[in-house]
């Protein structure tokens, strides 16, 4: 009892003290901003910010409506009421208030260049909510300056394109897995029809691909990251709006045990994937991820043991945490969400089907014919324009900073709005709302009126490492599902995306399908 008093005050002095320091400099920076003509909704009170409005907005956005038409796309009202709201109020760059801390949302291009393409890392990532820092850990995603560098030069090598090719073979033998276990179901079936919930395949599916490609994991262990990340997500949208003082998070309250024990079990079944790797070395430590990792920090390029580690172990970890739910998060939504488009638009679907039984024939694709698939990727590029897994980008200025008419105070914190850019209809056209692939006929850079718009792995320096392992793994998987099954959308499909730390459909993606062979 007496501990835990102890911490109730340490914590709340913590609390204090920041409280002191931490509001005084967010009113300072408010203050500088209005006068800069930056306006924004008013806060509902010193500590709660903006929250509850944001809280009661999305409330009244779903409760108008449950499901959206399958062929509407433009989702910004209902998964983003409080940006589209402030937007009209205020214009652009709006200032509101996320708890204590001021925000300022930029939906401008040129601005967003000017953040993202820096050079010399005036802009870096902002402070990553405690429950997501557990979840994915500070790899490559949450590094700064000259830990980005050292990690990003370690990591560089195990997504060359010569690394990824010989991975196909692997993705090709996890995917074969799951469609034979649908021509089973469908063989087995009174109906010409299966139904499939594709949401939930796709992940198990993506994290299947991860720890075989990057981890060189039985699916055991890696089941047990994938749990464990899976309720740490869940703590993470639940707690993502509630305020997060410091000296709290050591508190002993049941969800704190609940995260605790999810870190530790996170933990410990990497460092048990990480040592089993370690004690099985033979001329080395293998070549996926983890291989490249271990071999850069323990030896040098002659093969010798190093004297100073590269990356520390607890580094290792934390690149582990990021990549087991990077490498199968984001590419299983991309998947789901060109299943969904598919779907909606049969006539993409059968001139992808076309394109994949030129190029693939009845074979397992191997990377030679998946670099030949011109449509698979406009289709992918598009999905990835209208449903982004991951909706917001956060950036800080490390020191003041002009950005555009904006005097910018070092550390005010920036959002950048994906899908509201994706549907910048001066850049993107009047069909930026619309399903168009061909769009991107002639490549990414030409697909709008400037050719840094298409922002689904981000830009600039800081563009994500493994877009190419997403692409070609997404390639690979809908070339083997086409070459099998005609699909649409079940029935039971509701058209709901929804902002789960990812833009996901929230109530799964239930799938007819239909061997090309019944």
């Amino acid at each position: 009892m007496a501990t835990l008093l102890l911490l109730a005050v340490a914590a709340a002095a913590a609390a204090w003290v920041w409280w002191g320091r931490y509001a005084w400099r967010a009113r300072a920076v408010a203050r500088r901003l209005a006068a800069q003509g930056v306006r924004g909704p008013r806060r509902g009170g010193v500590l709660r910010g903006c929250n509850d409005e944001v809280r009661r907005r999305k409330a009244a956005a779903e409760a108008d409506g449950v499901a959206m038409d399958v062929g509407d796309h433009d989702y910004l009202r209902r998964v983003v009421p409080h940006f589209v709201a402030w937007k009209e109020l205020y214009g652009t760059p709006f200032l509101y208030w996320f708890g204590p801390q001021p925000r300022i949302c930029v939906s401008d291009y040129n601005l967003v260049k000017q953040i993202l393409s820096k050079k010399y890392g005036h802009f870096v990532k902002n402070d990553a909510h405690p429950a997501i820092l557990s979840m994915i850990g500070k790899g490559l995603v949450l590094v700064e300056g000259a830990d980005w560098v050292r990690h990003r030069r370690v990591l560089t090598p195990a997504f060359t394109m010569d690394k990824l090719k010989v991975m196909t073979k692997t993705m090709a033998s996890c995917a074969e897995c799951l469609i034979q276990g649908w021509l089973d179901h469908a063989s087995n079936s009174k109906s010409i029809e299966i139904e499939v919930e594709f949401s939930k395949q796709f992940q198990d599916l993506t994290a299947d691909v991860i720890c075989r490609t990057a981890f060189g994991s039985n699916s055991e262990k890696g089941k047990e990251v994938f749990h464990a990340q899976k309720q740490l997500q869940a703590i993470a949208i639940a707690t993502i709006l509630n305020l997060q003082l410091p000296g709290f998070k050591y508190l002993p309250t049941k969800r704190n045990r609940c995260k605790w024990k999810l870190e530790n079990k996170l933990r410990n079944t990497l460092m048990q994937i990480i040592q089993s790797r370690i004690t099985s070395e033979g001329n080395g430590y293998g070549d996926d991820l983890l291989g490249v990792m271990l071999n850069a920090c323990f030896s040098t390029e002659q093969g010798e043991k190093r004297d100073e580690l590269i990356l520390c172990v607890d580094e290792i970890i934390d690149e582990c945490k990021t990549f087991f739910f990077a490498g199968h998060e984001t590419t299983s939504h991309l998947l789901t969400w060109t299943m969904f488009l598919l779907s909606v638009y049969p006539e993409w679907q059968d001139r992808l089907r076309e394109e994949v039984l030129r190029e693939c024939r009845k074979e397992n694709p191997n990377a030679d014919m998946l670099s030949k698939l011109k449509e698979m990727t406009m289709v992918l590029l598009e999905t990835l324009r209208l449903y982004p897994p991951v909706i917001f980008m956060f950036r800080k200025p490390i020191t003041d900073m002009q950005l555009g008419r904006l005097h910018l105070p070092r550390g005010t914190a920036i959002v950048i709005p994906i899908p509201m850019l994706h549907r910048d209809k001066e850049v993107w056209g009047d069909d930026a709302d619309e399903f168009n692939p061909l769009r991107f006929a002639n490549g990414v850079t030409r697909a709008a009126k400037i050719p840094h718009a298409h922002l689904g792995f981000s830009i600039g320096p800081r563009s994500c490492i493994g877009q190419n392992f997403a692409m070609l793994e997404a390639k690979l998987v809908m070339a083997m599902i086409l070459q099998k099954f005609f699909f649409a959308l079940s029935p039971k499909y509701v058209h709901a995306p929804a902002d789960l730390i990812t833009l996901q459909p929230k109530f799964g993606l239930p799938i007819l399908l239909k061997a090309l062979d019944a």
